[in-house]
């Protein structure tokens, strides 16, 4: 060492400055790339607890359904377990017990149903989270460009009065069914069962799932290991409606699980172009149940399964199949399930402003998976604006829902043309490869 004097080795900048030197580089580019997720939800969620507490304070809330949820429940309270007594200012009660439970807990909480800004609060922590629980699965496949979730959360009007002007049992029992979603994305297969089997206890238009789920046990476990799985949700069920069963069973399953239930054509979103005697009319549900269950069936045999692979391979344990056992990716979980809520809400008999929640959260997601490519960002972003747009006009109109339903078919269209799961992953699998090579 000349003169002695030893020269200091430059300091390597630490990895979290190189972080924010990369961030701030693409800072223009943070909306548009999937990487930048996290950080983006991260800023929306902290702003919707701002969001969620302003319209608590400031937008009248307007009853709807609570105080008819407080009487049903005040009456199992005051010992009536017989489900043909238990009603309230709307009508009998026409959920299963999970509903009965949760909203008894309230009931207490919320000073018998009286305290309903209490209540306000507590629905907003149920809506944040529920947020957390949707942009984890957001995060964890980033598909949706980070921009799209200003629309998922801060944008809807109709979805924040839903959670916190309203307070619906719908987003209780999909807040559970998002937290099921979470825990079969991470492996937890008989623990998601259980806690979806405790969402369609709150509220049954989660069963509009169940065809998506079923699919994917049977992939996952094959048939023996998923009859298990399907036990466990009904022993639940069984479980939970012990009280009312043992009082009345006929009463209990024709109220709790009354798939036959008419909706009154006045609150209808979906259908209010067609003349009221075709909406209540029983050969179009029929007809309407019937293209709902073939395209199920089509989206299971072209979309959902493996090529080459029938269905009594798919019904075979996953080790003793011809092809490769192969385990459901993330991607895989996601869209089939997504998929299949979707489909059942294109056929539904009647949607109320209510059930927006049921698919609200989902629709992203659903459109940037569809094989169409010319489909670009500002048409995606305009089909939720019309989607929107559509659940928000009062009372509903012939163009409305005549555009709910064009934006529906375009997504379903675009979901079909899709290329099969399987080819789809390992397309992407060998663009990753190539992408490793030139590294």
């Amino acid at each position: 060492m000349a003169g002695g004097v030893r020269r200091k080795s430059p300091v390597s900048p630490s990895p979290m400055w190189g972080k924010f030197q990369s961030l701030w580089q693409d800072k223009h580019l943070v909306l548009f790339k999937t990487e930048y997720t996290l950080l983006v939800v991260s800023v929306l969620w902290f702003l919707e607890i701002g969001i969620n507490l302003w319209v608590i304070q400031k937008v009248a809330y307007t009853e709807i359904d609570w105080k008819a949820y407080m009487d049903e429940v005040e009456g199992v309270i005051n010992g009536t377990y017989d489900y043909t007594q238990l009603k309230g200012d709307t009508g009998p009660l026409v959920y299963p017990a999970g509903f009965v439970y949760i909203f008894t807990a309230l009931y207490y909480l919320t000073n018998r149903g009286v305290n309903i800004h209490l209540g306000q609060y507590i629905f907003a922590g149920f809506y944040l989270l529920t947020l957390l629980l949707v942009f984890r699965i957001y995060n964890r496949t980033k598909k949706v460009p980070p921009y799209v979730f200003f629309f998922v959360c801060c944008a809807s009007y109709r979805i924040h009065s839903i959670f916190v002007l309203r307070l619906f049992n719908d987003p209780v029992a999909m807040m559970l069914l998002f937290a099921a979603i979470n825990l079969f994305m991470d492996g937890y297969w008989t623990l998601g069962c259980g806690l979806y089997s405790l969402a369609v206890s709150v509220k049954m238009n989660v069963l509009l799932f169940a065809p998506g789920l079923l699919f994917l046990l049977v992939w996952e476990f094959g048939l023996i290991r998923t009859i298990p799985k399907l036990l466990l949700c009904a022993a639940i069920q069984v479980l939970l409606g012990l009280p009312f069963l043992l009082e009345n069973p006929v009463g209990y399953v024709s109220r709790a699980f009354d798939l036959g239930r008419q909706f009154l054509f006045k609150w209808t979103v979906n259908w209010r172009f067609l003349p009221e005697w075709l909406f209540l009319n029983r050969y179009f549900h029929l007809l309407l149940l019937a293209a709902h269950l073939l395209t199920l069936l089509l989206f299971a045999l072209r979309r959902w399964k493996r090529p080459g692979e029938s269905i009594v391979e798919l019904l075979k344990e996953p080790n003793n199949r011809k092809l490769s056992a192969q385990s459901s990716t993330v991607d895989q979980i996601v869209l089939i399930l997504f998929t299949s809520n979707f489909i059942g809400m294109c056929f539904s008999r009647s949607l109320h402003y209510q059930f927006y929640v049921w698919y609200f959260h989902t629709l992203p997601y659903l459109l940037w998976s569809g094989g169409v490519k010319k489909l670009a960002h500002l048409l995606r972003v305009l089909i939720l604006g019309l989607i929107e747009l559509s659940w928000n006009t009062y009372p509903s109109t012939n163009g409305s829902s005549a555009a709910l339903h064009v934006c529906h078919l375009i997504m379903l269209l675009c979901l079909w043309l899709a290329p099969p799961l399987h080819s789809a992953q390992a397309e992407k699998q060998e663009h990753s490869a190539v992408k490793d090579k030139r590294h």
